[in-house]
């Protein structure tokens, strides 16, 4: 093993064990360098930016790939003929010539890996966003995706769940661009089973990752709200999410992207306050939604009377949906509304006589509930009946 060899070798090992390849012939170009007086030549830091390419393609860490550099140079400066029983001049122009090819070496380097690094990021979020396409695209498209899909780490061979989240101004500005790599790395961090694939599309946040059971939603949920609610700040609620039901293969992608974004409709239309809902736990929603027909009928034969009311309908039927959100509770129904116990009270009692059906009673409260909840759905009474 020659000199050169010997240093490399043991500035790899420096290095945490990297490939001494990827030194190339900058020992030597540093060698020759010294030995002349001058700096590195166009083609020597042109071989330093190849050797940072590759070194990025590979995955090589940018910090280790700098260590075993500046590692090989101190190495060989110490084992130069110079420094050993030379005068002080002598040491003086080695050093600090081996010290100036060290430097535009790794400044090279350094540039050739980024921008290699940045073409790999580039390609990487092209395939990303092919295999998201594909995925909602359905059918044999998402089928084909699947191999594409395990190579960035998304595996579809077990139950995944989609998540989508919106916010008024949309997602996508620069305020908001980097938060698809957040969240994939707090996932990927300690929750790297999650194989989450994250991009913004058409102004939504939509994360694919595997559910394999209820406990590992609830880690993406709770994962989820922490990283956006940190990077997410405005006037009233930021912004708001909903997340399918785990199904399999990749064919179900789709799906569930329609059933987030679908719980998401719900959730606006209902008001709901947490930020991220579930969408099985909005099923009853939906079943009333499925005929609409009969869903006009029940606001119509039940609550249409109450537009008799003095100012309309709307404030008893906000009053009704506090007091079935309350369990019917008439103190908490008043502090939820910011109104006395009083006032509520009254409104119950003008919904009485106005429908005939006491609200408190339970042989009644199904009918009326289910009616309050479909005028929620259907934004009545701002919004017509057809």
């Amino acid at each position: 093993m020659s000199d050169l060899e010997r240093i490399a070798a043991a500035a790899a090992g420096d290095a945490g064990g990297l490939d001494p390849s990827l030194l190339g012939g900058f020992l030597t170009a540093v060698v020759a360098a010294t030995a002349d007086g001058r700096r590195l030549r166009r083609r020597e830091l042109e071989a330093c930016a190849a050797s940072g390419r590759r070194a990025a393609v590979q995955g090589v860490a940018l910090r280790a790939l700098v260590d075993l550099y500046l590692s090989a140079a101190w190495r060989l400066w110490r084992d130069a003929p110079d420094v050993a029983g030379g005068d002080a001049a002598r040491v003086r122009g080695s050093a600090l010539a081996v010290l100036r090819a060290a430097d535009d070496g790794v400044a090279a380097l350094v540039e050739g890996f980024q921008l290699a690094r940045a073409d790999v990021i580039r390609l990487q979020e092209a395939v990303k966003h092919d295999v998201m396409e594909a995925l909602l695209a359905g059918g044999q498209q998402a089928i084909e995706a699947t191999g594409p899909a395990a190579d960035i780490g998304l595996t579809l061979s077990g139950p995944v769940a989609v998540l989508v989240v919106r916010r008024p101004s949309g997602f996508g500005g620069p305020d908001t661009a980097a938060i698809p790599g957040r969240l994939e790395r707090a996932l990927q961090g300690r929750h790297g089973d999650a194989q989450p694939l994250v991009l913004i599309r058409s102004g939504e946040v939509v994360c694919v990752f595997a559910a394999p059971d209820a406990a590992a939603v609830a880690t993406v949920r709770d994962v989820v709200t922490r990283e956006l609610d940190r990077a997410v700040r405005g006037p009233g609620r930021a912004w708001r999410g909903a997340v399918s039901s785990p199904r399999i293969g990749a064919s179900a992608v789709r799906t569930s992207h329609d059933e987030a974004r679908y719980a998401l409709d719900l959730a606006d239309r209902l008001r709901l306050e947490q930020p991220l809902v579930d969408a099985r736990d909005l099923t009853i929603y939906r079943v009333l939604l499925q005929d609409l027909p009969a869903v006009h009928d029940l606001v119509r034969s039940t609550l249409t009377p109450l537009t008799r009311a003095r100012g309309g309908a709307g404030h008893l039927v906000e009053t009704l949906d506090a007091y079935y959100s309350t369990g019917c509770v008439a103190t908490e129904t008043a502090a939820r509304l910011n109104l006395s116990v009083r006032a509520v009270t009254y409104r119950l009692a003008r919904v009485a006589e106005l429908i005939g059906r006491d609200p408190a009673d339970p042989a009644e409260r199904l009918t009326l509930h289910a009616a309050v909840t479909a005028a929620r759905l259907l934004d009545w009474p701002s919004t017509p009946l057809d």
